[in-house]
């Protein structure tokens, strides 16, 4: 999925969505936007894809009206086998903020 052209970002410029609650992503969304950082990513997979779009429009409508999307990437990985399954297949995304006004 991540390889789109662009260069990728580190794993310190995203924010990796799980099984905590909205608020709590919220929170990490808006204290990477302070000091000299403007842009980072958001990204999940699985069932969390959901829950991801709901950090960013929640981090965009209610807390930083001045964040806008700069790119979505979508893709596909494929897990390994597990003992007693095969390998499997799970959507990903990954949600560019960049804020216009630092």
């Amino acid at each position: 999925m991540w390889k789109l052209g662009v260069k990728p970002m580190s794993e310190s410029d995203s924010v990796l969505i799980g099984r905590k609650t909205v608020m709590n992503y919220v929170l990490a969304c808006i204290t990477s936007f302070h000091g000299e950082q403007n842009k980072f990513s958001v990204k999940a997979r699985g069932k969390a894809i959901s829950r991801a779009i709901d950090v960013v429009e929640v981090v965009r409508r209610r807390f930083l009206p001045d964040v806008k999307v700069s790119r979505i990437g979508i893709g596909t990985e494929q897990l390994p086998p597990r003992e007693g399954y095969q390998a499997s297949n799970v959507s990903t995304i990954e949600i560019t903020l960049k804020r216009l006004y630092h």
